[in-house]
């Protein structure tokens, strides 16, 4: 069974007046796992409740397996869905809960029972068949949704935020389920999240939207490592990609960065994409991910002081929020590379000096905020 989906040039229009999602236009393989991923308001989840036939679609063509169903019911469409808010029966058992969809469609009982039973043993929920959903957890609830939507052995499985009701820990979990799970069953996922470590650690390629509008559709190491804009760039990744005002310095064949009066060295390979791009000399903001910023106690060439601010030991390694000419930067700088006066606590007001990896800085477009390469 094949199921790819196609949108192709699909919009959502409100009262002829508010375009809640414009011009999306996505290929999705068989068997992909794909997440929507952008703030509050971006229109990933407008984008699954068309695919899902719960929105109309005001313009563009959606096609499941090459088969066109603007038009079709959402119990035609074959696919299932799993909200956030879990939406099951509380006068029913589990069993009784995941059954209901498959009665409807009059499947024989015999088939009822393998699916739901094989549904119940891949999410781990056998032993609570017979209870009722209020004596479950919310990571218990969660399983039963989605053993209810995968019983239909839908094409395309579509899921709202399905961990935005759970805490830390039980998230990790349930994300971690739901790897597995995409390991066991042959479907095509469509996932829509806010949560950028979600859509890092599930998707097989993620679709960052902002204000409607895809931003970039690519692996989660595309998007990591070489994001379109400034809003990727800073999306993607935590804490968030640092950013500086900038100059970019074309000089004796060569380029380099100038961030507050001094040179940063820039990747040989990132210099030979600026020359090829025909790159020149001008105002530019610099990214950098506190991952890849390097401490160090030489001074020089390439080397930025501050004073630091804030201090959180994460164990293996410090965040630090250190004041740069008056801009906070924040470094995440593996305990082990510290000297060993510094590894039991960094004080209030320490001065640091650290150093940018040359391959891992991202130069912007100050009008656009368009990568330069």
């Amino acid at each position: 069974m094949m199921s790819t989906v196609s949108l192709k040039n699909v919009k959502k229009i409100y009262d002829n007046a508010v375009t809640a999602v414009h011009d999306f236009n996505l290929e999705i393989a068989d068997k992909e796992f794909i997440v929507l991923v952008g703030p509050s308001g971006c229109g990933k989840s407008t984008t699954l409740r068309m695919v899902a036939g719960l929105e109309e679609i005001s313009e563009g063509e959606l096609r499941i397996d090459d088969r066109l169903v603007n038009d079709v019911e959402p119990k035609d469409r074959d696919i299932a869905m799993v909200f956030q808010s879990y939406a099951l029966y509380p006068h029913m058992t589990v069993r009784e809960n995941m059954e209901f969809p498959l009665k409807l469609k009059k499947v024989d009982k015999a088939e009822i029972d393998r699916r739901v039973n094989d549904a119940a043993e891949v999410l781990g929920i056998t032993q609570y068949l017979d209870r009722k959903p209020k004596a479950l957890s919310g990571g218990q609830r969660q399983r039963v949704a989605i053993g209810r939507a995968i019983v239909r052995e839908p094409k395309v499985l579509l899921m709202d935020e399905p961990l935005s009701n759970l805490d830390a820990k039980l998230r990790n979990q349930m994300r971690a389920e739901i790897i597995k799970l995409r390991q066991r069953i042959d479907t095509t996922f469509i996932y829509v999240t806010h949560d950028q470590t979600e859509a890092m650690t599930l998707g097989d390629r993620i679709v960052i939207m902002k204000d409607g509008f895809i931003q970039q559709i690519g692996t989660p190491q595309e998007v990591f490592n070489h994001p379109v804009n400034i809003f990727v760039a800073g999306f993607i990744g935590t804490p968030q990609m640092n950013f500086f005002q900038a100059r970019l310095v074309k000089a004796g064949g060569g380029y380099h960065a100038e961030v507050y009066g001094v040179n940063i060295p820039l990747d040989k390979d990132i210099q030979a994409a600026l020359a090829k791009a025909g790159a020149d000399s001008r105002d530019i903001i610099l990214g950098i991910r506190p991952e890849h910023i390097r401490f160090t106690e030489q001074t020089g060439e390439g080397v930025l002081s501050g004073v630091v601010e804030v201090s959180e030991m994460m164990g293996s390694e410090y965040y630090l929020h250190v004041t740069c000419n008056e801009q906070d930067v924040v470094l995440r700088i593996p305990t082990a590379d510290l000297p060993m006066e510094l590894r039991g606590g960094i004080a209030y007001g320490t001065k640091m000096n650290f150093t940018f990896r040359p391959e891992s800085i991202h130069l912007f477009d100050r009008e656009t905020e368009t990568n330069l390469i």
